[in-house]
């Protein structure tokens, strides 16, 4: 036997008794292996290539946990034009056990993935963290609140298929607990079925409650620059992890600290992908999302007289109904039309179907507009 032929043999040795664990292999329990990702490798285990998770991405190569230890591999093999189904952090992948470079030969399905469009003018989304359990939204309380974004950021967020978690970050900043309850109140009636959780990552209070929250399983940190995300990350992962910079005196905006997404076990269970602050938070195929961030007004809206009510001045409006009494307040119907038509816009771009349909109620709408014309001048008259 040849010194090479050995060699091989023994890597598959090693190869094949990595395989024999698949189902319980220690080392990747706490990033969330279980028995089904162990099913979907299946296939990959009998071409020899090992399991692992992504932990990091820069520009074509990524770092991975394996059962044999941290590795980088090459994503030349999994790169294709359609940015959707580029290699992301949080994903299963398949790698070569060696060479050099070694390369990632597949990701396993995912089973969420949280997605926004991409600040370009094309119609593309990108993804920003994949097989999500929570989204922690971070929202600073140093700045006004902009209930208007959380909205947007809880409809990417149910669209993901990960539970929402709204955290408000810098609570020490505000002056009383009576200012800080009625902020808490305002973000709770913004984010129907959603915790809402007051957290100081400086003096640790809340801290506990979320990472009980988010102890089992994979979370995703998002929010805008100078949210505190970064400081959080480090509370929640109880050391420094992560590079800290403060916000501008001028406007209290954020700075760019973390400029890639990277995937951190916490001591209590789970991973934490922390990700940058995000400046642009474009919708991308939401539909779903909005409609759970809004589902008040659609509850309202299926009990309107007409069908294809627009809750503006038709009679029997339940959604103007609610208004009027002050159950529903006007700013969320706003939002809700706003973000559906922005998503209509999105979607629009690859449906013609679609976008046939926005054409026909511009065709209705301008009808209308003319009959009122004509009936204003008839009254003139």
């Amino acid at each position: 036997m040849t010194p090479h032929s050995a060699s091989a043999n023994s890597a598959d040795s090693a190869v094949s008794a990595v395989f024999s664990t698949l189902p319980t292999l220690p080392t990747l329990l706490p990033y969330g292996w279980d028995d089904a990702w162990a099913a979907e490798f299946a296939p990959y285990a009998a071409e020899g290539l090992l399991p692992g998770r992504v932990v990091r991405v820069d520009r074509g190569q990524c770092d991975v946990l394996t059962a044999a230890g941290p590795l980088r591999a090459d994503t030349a093999f999994v790169t294709p034009h359609d940015p959707m189904r580029v290699v992301c952090t949080g994903d299963w992948v398949a790698v070569e056990p060696g060479g050099n470079p070694r390369y990632v030969r597949a990701y396993l399905p995912r089973r969420t993935a949280f997605v926004r469009s991409t600040s370009s003018k094309r119609s593309e989304g990108q993804i920003l963290a994949a097989n999500v359990d929570h989204a922690i939204i971070a929202v600073s309380l140093a700045v006004e609140l902009d209930l208007g974004r959380v909205e947007r950021f809880l409809a990417l967020a149910w669209e993901s298929g990960a539970q929402p978690v709204v955290v408000l970050t810098k609570a020490d900043l505000v002056p009383d607990a009576a200012t800080l309850g009625y902020l808490v109140q305002d973000v709770e009636t913004t984010a129907p079925g959603v915790p809402v959780l007051p957290v100081s990552a400086v003096g640790g209070d809340g801290v506990d409650v979320l990472a009980a929250v988010v102890g089992d399983g994979t979370s995703v940190l998002i929010g805008q620059s100078g949210a505190g995300k970064s400081t959080l990350a480090n509370a929640l992962v109880g050391e420094e992890v992560m590079d800290v910079q403060g916000t501008r005196d001028a406007d209290g905006k954020g700075r760019h600290t973390t400029t890639t997404r990277n995937l951190l076990p916490l001591p209590g269970g789970g991973v934490l992908i922390d990700t940058p602050g995000l400046r642009g938070v474009g919708l991308w195929d939401a539909e779903t999302g909005v409609g759970q961030v809004f589902s008040e007004i659609e509850e309202l809206a299926a009990r309107c007289r007409f069908h294809d009510c627009a809750h503006e001045s038709e009679p029997g409006c339940a959604v103007q109904e609610a208004i009027d009494s002050g159950a529903l307040p006007a700013r969320r119907l706003e939002s809700y039309r706003k973000l559906l038509r922005e998503n209509q816009r999105i979607v629009a771009k690859t449906d013609a179907r679609v976008r046939a349909e926005i054409r026909k109620d511009w065709k209705r709408k301008g009808a209308i507009g003319r009959a009122a014309q004509e009936a204003k001048r008839g009254r003139q008259r």
